[in-house]
Formats: structure tokens, C-alpha cells, sequence
């Protein structure tokens, strides 16, 4: 049995940019949504005016696939110049605590 894999990936829009990087990740979205082992893609505005990625994924190997596919490779060239610094993206360890449905993602 896999684990489950959360995912963040932080964008930090250059500035007057935050438009255009939200533009460039709604495509995204419903393309990554398709992919084989997408639980959960989705993207939140930060206090600091930011964009925050959650994902899910069923594996770390379905992750890796998507790391490497069409998808991300599109988003990166709608995204280019338009960030103030390299996406960030952390892959989360998780620790289950509580119920089932509430103590995990």
C-alpha cells in the first residue's frame, strides 16, 4: 500500500504579476485534475499576496510522473517572468493524528 503525499508549492508573483500568475494556473488546474493519482490541486491566495499550492497525491511515484509531464511543462513557460523567485515546493510527511477523515489530508 502507498501513502498519500501532500504537497505545497508557493509562487511569489514579481510585481503586478499576481493576475498573470493566477491566469497561468487555472489551465493547470483542470489538466492536473485529469492526471493519474491527483487527489487534491488546488490553489490560495496568501496575507502576503501570494499564490499557495495544495496537492495530494496517491504516490510519490504518480507525483514524480506529474513533476515530469506536459502539464508542468506548460505551466512553466505560462509562468515565465512573471515570478519574483523559483517556485517553491515542499513535500509533506504526514502524521496522522485524530480521525481518519479529520487527522489527515
Amino acid at each position: 500500500m502507498t501513502t498519500p503525499l501532500v504537497v505545497t508549492a508557493h509562487f511569489v508573483p514579481a510585481g503586478g504579476q499576481f493576475d498573470a500568475v493566477h491566469d497561468a494556473l487555472v489551465p493547470a488546474i483542470a489538466a492536473v485534475h485529469a492526471e493519474p493519482g491527483c487527489e487534491l490541486y488546488a490553489i490560495h491566495r496568501t496575507p502576503e499576496n501570494t499564490i499557495l499550492m495544495i496537492e495530494k497525491w496517491e504516490s510519490a511515484e504518480l507525483l514524480d510522473a506529474h513533476s515530469a509531464g506536459p502539464a508542468v511543462a506548460a505551466l512553466n513557460a505560462a509562468l515565465a517572468g512573471k515570478l519574483a523567485s523559483p517556485v517553491e515546493v515542499t513535500r509533506l510527511e504526514p502524521l496522522p493524528a485524530g480521525t481518519d477523515m479529520q487527522g489527515t489530508l
